[in-house]
């Protein structure tokens, strides 16, 4: 499993209220949630998406309450990946459960710029920065979290046979 884009970078302490505020929690619609995501802390995030671009935060991305809204609203905007330094471990659960691709990578975090043109293998965890030319090394998923991915969240994982 791969992911290629461009990076749009934030700070430390992204809150769950931040990536998608309580205002907008009225809808389950993904598309609504994603219409808003990000939309205090950028205004213009939602425009500025392609689909496959990567997030890319500093230490603490996803803290607040254990919505899981928040990783619902970032993957229906079109991210394919969360990469930080370290994550609320609750954002980090509901964030495989629903299949987000995240990475914890702190010097990934750290070095990856706004704007930066990414690619990610999740097999070998190697985050490559092809704007800098730099690479960095995550851990890869474990087979478990593999298996979640591929069949498009734990939901789904679990009602499978073949597992």
């Amino acid at each position: 499993m791969k992911a290629h884009g461009t990076a749009h970078k934030y700070g430390d302490n992204v809150d769950t209220d931040v990536i998608i505020p309580a205002r907008y929690l009225n809808t389950s619609d993904e598309k609504e949630l994603a219409a808003h995501c990000m939309c205090d802390i950028d205004e213009d995030f939602i425009h500025k998406i392609k689909g496959g671009d990567i997030l890319v935060a500093k230490d603490n991305f996803g803290c607040g309450s254990s919505r899981e809204h928040a990783p619902i609203a970032i993957k229906a905007c079109g991210i394919s990946c969360v990469i930080a330094k370290s994550f609320a471990r609750i954002f980090y659960r509901n964030a495989i459960n629903i299949a987000l691709p995240i990475m914890e990578c702190e010097e990934a975090g750290e070095r990856i710029a706004d704007q930066d043109e990414i690619t990610i293998d999740f097999d070998s965890g190697i985050i490559t920065n092809l704007t800098k030319q730099e690479t960095y090394q995550a851990q890869p998923f474990p087979e478990f979290m593999k298996h979640i991915m591929a069949q498009g969240g734990l939901l789904q994982s679990i009602s499978k046979e073949d597992w």
